[in-house]
């Protein structure tokens, strides 16, 4: 395959060399002789002008017409002889064959017959004087073109030419074009099979180039310098390269996108149905409570004040729930829209701290726990002072609730290079391992029998996670042998 075009292209050199010389040798063999006797025909008839000239100005006897005719008749292989009317040779140039030539035009002069032809017509008898004609001798099969007749002074005249020296010059003309013709188609094919590699070459890197292109492979540049064509062509071959290695770029960079947007679409969905498959579990048992404690004051089904008080009071507690969870729902939703606006500001952290732990008092010694906390000193933060309440208040409520063992919980502020790092600590069992990268998951319960006993919903660090990045700052949870540490960052002030 590789060689296939310098096969072709040599093949066609030579075939066209041998065609063409074929045809040269073809035109030669069919027109070469008639054409080369009309030339003599032409140069016959020349010399007969230059005679009659001559004899018009009786000039034909002077030493200066002899010299000059003597080189016309050399160079142009003629014989002239001009007699007077008394048969005495008045001027001659005659070569060989002399004596013949001298009969020949006593005959012509006295009538004798003889075959003669011109072109294409064959007379018999004695050709018109003044005319160009063929003259074949008989004996030797011997061809002559001639003329003969008077001059103007009445001399006669006779040109004559041979034939012979045409015939042979034909053959041999043709045989040395087949020699030629042999040796050309040869050298011709050699020199094209050697030059068409260089034709042969940019094409074939041209192909290799396009081979690589069908896979993709877009590294393979034309580096041929040529101004031609193929140079063209390799231009515009790599100009496609690139344009459409760009192009798959762009197409693999859109399709990564739509991959991208398909695959959020399918969290999405997810979480939508998930959504729904939470709130609706978390809202089925508060508002089957109080639908059938309701139901049981309708009907009456106690008639002392103090079941009545009770139901009462289960229905409160479970609509309340039933609203604390719609509530962070709704947070959490403005948080993750972004429709809240985070308000940043200087304040003491360690200030807000002490401030919640004395209104959260009362629920720490109902649940007997300890809460230590080592900082006094004001630590001044940026950030959203509300907000953080929020975060610590999540935090502060996980770790009262799941306090066990020596029932504490400590909290620390401490420095972390330009951040303040706040950390709640509670005694207890650590989290499992598995459930830890689900923490922050909307309705994600660790113990649901537990949550569900204090009346969490599963919401609390969800938003925990959304403040946090709403104010692009670091959030997490460790475990530890005997319990539990979360903690955030926020940026001194």
């Amino acid at each position: 395959m590789k060689s296939s075009l310098r096969r072709q292209l040599a093949a066609l050199t030579i075939g066209l060399l041998v065609g063409t010389i074929l045809a040269c040798w073809f035109i030669n063999n069919t027109f070469l002789e008639s054409y080369y006797e009309r030339e003599k025909a032409d140069v016959v008839q020349a010399a007969y002008q230059r005679l009659n000239a001559a004899a018009v100005s009786g000039g034909l006897g002077s030493e200066d017409f002899a010299q000059e005719m003597g080189r016309y008749a050399f160079a142009s292989n003629i014989n002239v002889e001009v007699i007077d009317a008394n048969s005495r040779i008045v001027y001659a140039a005659v070569f060989n064959n002399g004596e013949e030539l001298s009969k020949r035009l006593l005959r012509y002069i006295i009538g004798y017959s003889v075959n003669s032809t011109f072109g294409e017509e064959l007379s018999e008898g004695v050709p018109a004087p003044n005319t160009v004609f063929k003259y074949v001798e008989r004996r030797t099969a011997t061809e002559y073109i001639e003329m003969y007749g008077q001059l103007d002074n009445h001399d006669w005249f006779i040109v004559s030419t041979t034939m012979e020296s045409i015939q042979e010059s034909v053959r041999i003309a043709n045989r040395f074009l087949a020699y030629v013709g042999v040796a050309a188609a040869f050298a011709g094919g050699v020199l094209m099979w050697l030059m068409s590699k260089r034709v042969t070459d940019p094409v074939l890197q041209l192909a290799e180039i396009s081979q690589r292109m069908t896979s993709l492979d877009f590294e393979a540049k034309y580096q041929g310098a040529e101004k031609n064509e193929i140079g063209l062509l390799g231009s515009n071959i790599n100009q496609l390269s690139e344009s459409l290695e760009r192009t798959i770029s762009e197409l693999k960079t859109a399709n990564n996108e739509l991959q991208k947007d398909i695959e959020k679409k399918e969290q999405i969905d997810q979480m939508r149905r998930e959504f729904l498959a939470n709130v609706s579990h978390e809202l089925k048992t508060p508002i089957a409570l109080i639908q059938g404690y309701a139901e049981g004051l309708r009907e009456g089904i106690s008639d002392d004040a103090e079941s009545r008080d009770f139901y009462c009071e289960v229905i409160m507690d479970e609509a309340g729930k039933m609203n604390t969870m719609v509530q962070k729902l709704l947070t959490l939703n403005q948080l993750e829209c972004g429709n809240e606006k985070v308000s940043m500001e200087r304040f003491d952290i360690v200030a807000l701290i002490k401030n919640y732990l004395q209104s959260a008092e009362i629920l720490t010694r109902q649940n007997g726990i300890e809460v230590r906390m080592d900082q006094t000193e004001p630590v001044y933060v940026w950030g959203d002072e509300f907000r953080t309440e929020e975060v610590f208040m999540n935090y502060f409520t996980n770790a009262v609730h799941y306090c066990q063992g020596e029932k504490l919980v400590h909290i620390r502020v401490e420095q972390a290079g330009d951040k303040a790092m706040i950390s709640v600590f509670n005694t207890g069992e650590p989290i499992p391992e598995e459930s830890l990268a689900h923490l922050w998951e909307k309705f994600y319960k660790v113990d649901k029998a537990r949550t569900r006993e204090y009346g969490g919903s599963g919401v609390g660090l969800s938003i925990v996670k959304a403040i946090m990045e709403s104010m692009h700052q670091e959030y997490g949870v460790r475990n530890y042998s005997n319990g539990v540490m979360f903690w955030f960052m926020l940026e001194m002030a």
